[in-house]
Order: structure tokens, then sequence, then C-alpha cells
């Protein structure tokens, strides 16, 4: 088998263990079971049509959205590329990979989820993450971003932020209890966002700086 056709196969189990951990996940939520639930009676906090809108709030399920339209595109064409392609996909990177980071470090600990639910955020939260990272580790495409790139990918995570805030300012509801304003302030809040911020452009400069590099091995081993 040709190495671009193992790449669109590891692209296309990438997109696929997402996008069926989101469906489940989301058809739990719209039926109001296991999640976005009230923890003492089980029972839904909210109506349907608010469930499915704070599903989509939610940083990692934006993550891996991004992370299905870059990989589904890459499953097609594993060569890709793109104006919009690039900061899709480095977004994509960058999202999941906090995603990781901030699931195991802040988040694993507060969840008691079991059945479907837990398997469905396993998908979300770790296989979805190595996956994908392994994936542009292994197959690229590369060369694709730069500085250009970078600082269009953040535009997501920035405008996230915000509509996290105001939103949850008004309906009191936050997606993470690191970014409850209610009971943290605004200070820590907005602390928590700056360092969450650090972290993603960090995380930016690092796979620009890897693109960059196995590029330059790509273009050598061609010759």
């Amino acid at each position: 088998m040709s190495r671009s056709r193992v790449a669109s196969a590891w692209h296309l189990g990438t997109a696929l263990v997402s996008l069926v951990s989101l469906l489940v996940q989301l058809v739990l939520v719209v039926h109001g079971t296991d999640v976005l639930v009230d923890d003492t009676t089980g029972r839904p906090l909210v109506g349907a049509p608010t469930r499915v809108l704070r599903f989509f709030s939610y940083f990692t399920v934006e993550s891996n959205v991004l992370v299905i339209v870059a990989t589904a595109l890459l499953a097609r064409e594993p060569g890709r590329d793109g104006a919009v392609f690039r900061p899709v996909r480095l977004a994509g990177l960058v999202g999941i990979t906090v995603t990781f980071v901030v699931y195991l470090v802040a988040l694993r600990p507060l969840l008691d989820l079991h059945g479907v639910a837990a398997a469905t955020d396993v998908g979300f939260h770790i296989a979805t993450p190595v996956l994908a990272v392994m994936g542009f580790l292994l197959f690229g495409p590369w060369p694709r971003f730069g500085a250009h790139v970078l600082v269009w990918s953040l535009a997501w995570p920035v405008v996230w932020a915000g509509y996290t805030l105001v939103h949850g300012a008004a309906s009191g509801w936050y997606p993470y209890p690191f970014l409850d304003v209610t009971s943290l302030g605004y200070g820590v809040a907005l602390r928590n966002v700056l360092l969450v911020a650090v972290v993603a452009v960090v995380l930016a400069a690092a796979y620009v700086a890897v693109d960059a590099v196995l590029g330059r091995r790509a273009m050598v081993a061609r010759r």
C-alpha cells in the first residue's frame, strides 16, 4: 500500500473516531442522558435546544469539529493545501492538543461517566487528540504553516473565549469550572483564560516549527 493511501486511511480513521464520538454524545445530550444533567436527580437541567447550544459551546466539541473537517479533507486528498485549509488544520491541531492537556490536568478528576458516555468521552479527549497529532507527525502534509497561518489559527480560540464569557454572563452557565465567573470572579476566570491562551500560542508556535522541520526533510527526501 502506498504512503498516500496509508495517510488517507489514517486521516479517515481519525475523522470517523471523532465524528462517531460527537454524534453519539449529541444523541445523549438531546435525550438528556448522562451528560448535561443534574448530578443529584439525573434529570436534564434545561430543555433540549439549550442543551444542544451548550454542547456546541464546549471547546472540546469545537476542536473535534475542526479536526473532523481537516482530516476528512485530508482523507480525500492527503496533500491538501489552501488558504482556508491551513489555519483550519493548525487551529484543529492546537485546539485538540489543548483539549487533551486540559482534560488530563483539570477535568478528568471531576468526571464520573459510565457506559457509552464514558466511551465517547475517551473518544473526544484522548483517542482523537492522539490520532490527530500522530497523523500530522507521520503524514503531514508539510510545510503548510507559518506566521500568517499561526495568527489566523488563533482567531477561533479568541472568539470562543469572548463568546463563552458573554454567553456565561447572559445565561449563568459556563462550560468549564475554571471559567465559571459566578464562583471564581472575573479576575480568576480571566487569568485562567490567559493561561489557556498562552498554552495555545506556545503550541501553535511549536506546530509551526515542527511543520517547517518536517517540510525541509520531506523536500530533501524527494531530491
